[in-house]
């Protein structure tokens, strides 16, 4: 018998990334490769890269060369070693990759991860094996699919892809050049993937995408769904008590969307909606295609539907050109919404995107500065909201044991940890949970009735 192949995958960025991991691993899963947490010791490592963040290509050469200190102790141990890149980087750089790492074997676009086996195979022959193009082909149609135990070992929690790439060409973004246009899923196919999910003790669904509320879908109708009809349609599937997306564009906020979080229990009250600026001037010059006033009258709509309602955020600070004046307007914005989270970053240039041609730069120097007033305020903001709920009851999903002996972990509708002493026969179910204290940004807290005393919440019940 021929004994298994082990495979480390490490993730960079986003939740598409998390998704695309798993599913290199369920195409692997085929080839005889089981996962292992130990790169050292690995038969196959796969960086699956993020092209967003700062210095994100810096970052992989630099593990790249730790990884090539492996593969030669590997080598003198007999024993063949193989690493391939894959994700945004893959896509951005190319056969650049392989000439600055010559240790890398595979390197794959984040469209083209399906034929991993077929790369290995051809780096064996070959030496190498490149894939960057955007294959014509639906990869999600030749993508195996998880066996039972992967995905009852991955928890109570899953991401489903719906949607990929994006149309907007944002000028500091590489998305629409390493993702591609937007594509959709058909709902049929995400109905399958959802449908086994629960049948495998899956209890809250993420639906993902680079543009997720653009999803524009072809329906079993024959008509093509928006989001928040998907959404309307998932949340009557057994077993599935929560449903989330990520991430949103203001423009693509339609009524459907708004109507899915009035009228839907399982939907959670609780939106990722990225802004970037609060300076219609620095808005204009990232293409985001709205102002600040559209911004907070798409932010009035959700919370006319639904009164307790939260949001998180993403803002770039230093993008070029942006005045103190433009950074006071950002400011007053995230004073104006009061956000329960928010994520905020130093601009970077990415090449090849308009903005980093832009020579109208700010110093390191304001930079460091404004983001440091920008997550204060931040900070605040969060702090007051998890405060608030001190000494009230919420709805909490527990997902796995914590690590102090005893502790079950759950979360929130807002997605806040909350920890109680109980057994764990209580994780998949939704309980309410009294808060008593806040420590960092996790809730300590106790189970308000006896676990057997309410039974897990069925799709349609309330989950905030």
């Amino acid at each position: 018998m021929t004994p298994p192949r082990k495979l480390h995958i490490k993730s960079y960025g986003c939740q598409m990334n998390v998704y695309d991991a798993q599913r290199m691993v369920d195409t692997l899963a085929p080839e005889g490769f089981v996962e292992t947490a130990s790169a050292e010791d690995a038969d196959l490592v796969i960086l699956n890269t993020c092209h967003i963040r700062e210095k994100a290509s810096e970052k992989v050469y630099s593990e790249l060369g730790r990884l090539r200190v492996a593969k030669d102790e590997a080598a003198r141990a007999g024993r063949a070693m193989q690493i391939a890149v894959a994700g945004c980087v893959a896509q951005a750089e190319g056969e650049e990759i392989v000439r600055r790492a010559p240790v890398v074997d595979v390197v794959v676009g984040p469209q083209s991860y399906h034929h991993l086996p077929e790369l290995l195979k051809r780096a064996e022959g070959e030496g190498r094996a490149i894939e960057t193009e955007f294959p014509a082909a639906d990869k999600f149609g030749f993508l195996a699919q998880p066996k039972p135990d992967a995905i009852r070992a991955r928890g109570i929690s899953a991401f489903v892809t719906v949607q990929e790439g994006c149309d907007k060409f944002c000028t500091f973004c590489v998305v629409p050049y390493t993702r591609g246009a937007e594509v959709s899923r058909p709902v049929a196919k995400i109905v399958e993937d959802v449908k086994r999910l629960a049948d495998n003790g899956v209890r809250e669904l993420t639906l993902i995408g680079q543009n997720v509320n653009a999803y524009h879908g072809d329906g079993p109708d024959g008509k093509t769904w928006p989001l928040g009809r998907l959404l309307e349609h998932l949340a009557t599937i057994p077993g599935i008590a929560r449903l989330r997306y990520s991430t949103s564009h203001p423009r693509d906020v339609d009524d459907s969307l708004i109507a899915a979080h009035r009228d839907l229990g399982a939907l959670m009250p609780f939106v990722h909606l990225p802004v970037q600026s609060g300076s219609d001037r620095i808005l204009a010059a990232m293409n985001r295609k709205h102002t600040a006033d559209d911004y907070r009258r798409v932010i009035d709509r959700f919370r006319t539907a639904r009164q307790d309602i939260a949001f998180s955020s993403d803002f770039i600070v230093g993008f070029p050109g942006e005045s103190e004046q433009d950074f006071l307007a950002t400011l007053a914005l995230v004073t104006q919404i009061g956000y329960a989270a928010a994520y905020s970053f130093k601009y970077s240039a990415r090449p090849g995107t308009p903005a980093a041609d832009i020579q109208e730069t700010v110093s390191p120097a304001e930079m460091d500065q404004r983001l440091e007033r920008l997550q204060e305020l931040i900070d605040s903001q969060q702090s007051a909201f998890n405060k608030a709920a001190i000494g009230s009851t919420v709805d909490v999903l527990f997902e796995r044991p914590a690590r102090k002996e005893g502790q079950i972990v759950g979360r929130t509708a807002y997605l806040q940890p909350a920890h109680v002493m109980a057994a764990p026969d209580i994780i998949g179910q939704i309980l309410p949970v009294r808060i008593d204290s806040l420590e960092r940004y996790s809730f300590l807290g106790e189970l308000v009735t006896p676990r057997k005393a309410r039974e897990p919440a069925l799709s349609q019940a309330s989950g905030a």
